[in-house]
């Protein structure tokens, strides 16, 4: 099957006529929308890296602490202190707690399965669609930030940061506009909504009120979900999406429009980060100006990992 097909040709689901990417790669294909970084968009991606200044896009590790996650305990840092030096390890690290990407055997779409039709047998013989493929693959993209918090800034309205605002294709491309960004084939596109900037002023008694708040009802903005979105995406070829919110997505999930995560992971296998710190990134585009720089991330070699730490940096 042809990998240049329009969203709009892609097959579809029986019984729900969702359109998807399975067997678009080759019927054995785990990379999903990873495969639109071919090794010439490395090469121009290369060329986005002119300074060489870098950018941290990761949080630390305990952060957001308490967990926004209901039930999840911070991890326990152990040292050991012996003759010769050090050694650590972590307890109960939970590698989706802060910033974060997921993998393709995160979420599945209903009973059809994950990524290519696996079903939970194959994930539980098998490290198929684990974090480990993104690993040995490794990121490096040009990598697009579409500022949409400091564009509604700028325009005097500013995105509320404890309500559901969705951001759709057609604020994307404005952005995007505004910005004098082109979209290319191969981009990782991190959109930033400005909810970090808000969850790290908050006081530490409002963060402890945060804790367990990701539920049904957590209402943040991000990206809008639907098959609207999922086709711009697909059509412009990008490689994956991360955010600086909790979900990427705007919550709650609507059930009219669906869950952007089932639109993006399993059907079109395009992987997703959380949680991503691009305040300083936002500065420095700013002070570039200019919106692209090549992204460069190490997720971690664990086979059959569900998600892991974004290891990320941006280098103008």
């Amino acid at each position: 099957m042809r990998d240049d097909l329009p969203y709009a040709a892609l097959p579809q689901m029986p019984k729900t006529g969702a359109r998807h990417a399975w067997g678009v790669f080759g019927a054995d294909d785990e990379l999903g929308t990873l495969n639109f970084i071919t090794p010439e968009a490395v090469r121009n991606a290369l060329r986005s890296a002119t300074a060489g200044r870098v950018v941290n896009l990761n949080l630390p590790l305990d952060v957001p602490q308490p967990s926004l996650i209901p039930g999840r305990e911070a991890y326990r840092h152990g040292v050991a202190v012996r003759r010769f030096g050090r050694d650590d390890w972590l307890d109960r690290f939970y590698l989706q707690a802060s910033s974060q990407w997921d993998s393709l055997r995160h979420i599945r779409y209903r009973e059809f399965g994950y990524y290519g039709g696996r079903e939970e047998e194959d994930l539980d013989t098998s490290p198929v669609l684990g974090i480990q493929v993104m690993a040995a693959r490794g990121i490096v993209a040009r990598g697009v930030l579409l500022d949409v918090a400091g564009y509604r800034e700028r325009r005097g309205d500013p995105v509320p940061a404890t309500e559901r605002v969705g951001f759709g294709p057609d604020l994307l491309e404005e952005v995007a506009a505004a910005e004098g960004v082109d979209l290319v084939a191969g981009d990782v596109l991190l959109v930033r909504t400005g909810w970090l900037r808000w969850y790290l002023d908050r006081t530490e008694a409002e963060r402890r009120a945060l804790a367990g708040a990701l539920d049904a009802t957590f209402r943040c903005p991000g990206v809008e979900s639907g098959e609207a979105t999922a086709a711009w995406l697909w059509d412009h070829r990008i490689a994956a999406l991360a955010a600086d919110n909790p979900a990427v997505e705007a919550l709650p999930v609507e059930p009219e429009r669906g869950f952007l995560h089932r639109w993006l992971i399993p059907l079109l296998g395009m992987p997703l980060g959380e949680l991503w710190d691009l305040e300083a990134l936002a500065g420095v585009c700013r002070e570039a100006g200019r919106y692209a720089f090549l992204l460069v991330s190490a997720p971690l070699n664990l086979p059959g990992g569900v998600g892991s730490p974004a290891n990320a940096y941006a280098i103008f």
